[in-house]
């Protein structure tokens, strides 16, 4: 594996794939005349990734993607993230194939889908997977319920059940519509044909700060009922610790760290990710699971302020101001898992205070 930017090793860590819903291995994507030509050389190459980009700008090509292996699990959210030009919008494209990649394996459970032939692809793009886009994308000729049932009508849906499938939206046309209804649009019709994959490349980024964050919200809610599998691209850190079970971030074409937002921020893998979270609050990203202490032998089972081991320490601050001292915590279908003094609470706002003056 060529090294990351800064010369150091990396392994992003690869689930079973058993488990994983799409796995992504190898991925190189080289722009030019001759990408394949010069393929070999990225491919036996050990140096950094920057000094490998500028011996493939001296040949005409640009390296957009190296060496890119991750998975992702069923019904995760699974964010990559990183600053413009970093390779993650042709990331995307490539694991949907509208860019090919030079390189790789694109695996959607047992198959691979950069062996899939054209008349496949579309089958898959069709029923398989679902994709939402920055620029709305919606037909100016068709109002909003003809939008949502497009995909439906290029499955060879019947006009009656495309509509029943549709029904309860508004039949204004997308000129009528702001940007945040437009994407509300949008969303509705990658949604409609019940996609097994999500694809969602910066879907919130033209959207005013308090319409994102509603959408954000909107999102959040789908997912809690959907329960779909996703690959959501941003450039926004604060969008990718809202949304995300796992992160990826991207520099360069290439992954530099993997992992849960609290991993990311508790152990970024090098500065470059430690500058990135700076601004990110630990209360925000530690869970009331990562930090709360074991039920005691002795506890009676008395039933206090429960709070779930997935929320953010963020959210108790309110009940700790107001006088709780400690929360039971709980996990869905187990039931109590621990308890959370109001003393661990401080001293995670401690150590979040000491880290903000370090930096």
């Amino acid at each position: 594996m060529i090294s990351p930017v800064d010369g150091t090793r990396f392994s992003s860590k690869i689930t079973d794939e058993a488990t994983a819903k799409l796995r992504c291995r190898d991925i190189w994507k080289i722009y030019g005349p001759q990408p394949e030509k010069v393929l070999p050389l990225a491919l036996q190459s050990t140096e950094p990734v920057l000094s490998l980009k500028r011996r493939l700008e001296e040949t005409g090509h640009f390296l957009a993607l190296a060496n890119v292996s991750f998975d992702v699990r069923p019904g995760e959210i699974f964010v990559v993230m990183g600053l413009s030009g970093s390779g993650k919008s042709t990331l995307i494209r490539c694991l949907s194939r509208l860019v090919e990649p030079t390189s790789g394996e694109v695996w959607l459970g047992r198959e691979n889908l950069l062996t899939a032939s054209e008349r496949r692809l579309v089958e898959v793009r069709r029923k398989v997977m679902g994709m939402v886009f920055q620029s709305f994308g919606l037909l100016p000729h068709l109002n909003v319920i003809e939008n949502v049932a497009f995909p439906l009508r290029m499955q060879g849906m019947s006009l009656s059940d495309r509509m029943a499938r549709a029904e309860g939206r508004e039949k204004s046309m997308p000129h009528q519509l702001s940007g945040g209804q437009q994407q509300r649009v949008g969303i509705a019709r990658s949604l409609a044909v019940g996609p097994e994959l999500w694809f969602l490349d910066e879907p919130f980024s033209a959207l005013d700060p308090l319409i994102r964050r509603q959408m954000q919200d909107e999102f959040l809610r789908l997912q809690q009922m959907l329960k779909k599998t996703i690959v959501f691209i941003t450039h926004d850190i604060q969008e990718a610790f809202r949304l995300a079970d796992r992160i990826a971030i991207m520099r360069e074409g290439q992954i530099i760290q993997i992992g849960t937002p609290e991993d990311i921020l508790l152990k970024p893998a090098d500065s470059y990710v430690a500058r990135f979270t700076e601004e990110i609050p630990l209360a925000r990203v530690v869970t009331a699971g990562s930090v709360m202490i074991e039920l005691p032998p002795t506890w009676n089972g008395n039933r206090g302020h429960e709070v779930d081991a997935a929320a953010p320490i963020e959210t108790l601050l309110p009940q700790g101001l107001a006088g709780t001292q400690t929360f039971i915590v709980t996990r869905e279908g187990v039931g109590p898992v621990g308890l959370l003094p109001a003393a661990i609470i401080a001293q995670v706002l401690e150590d979040d205070a000491a880290r903000r003056m370090a930096r």
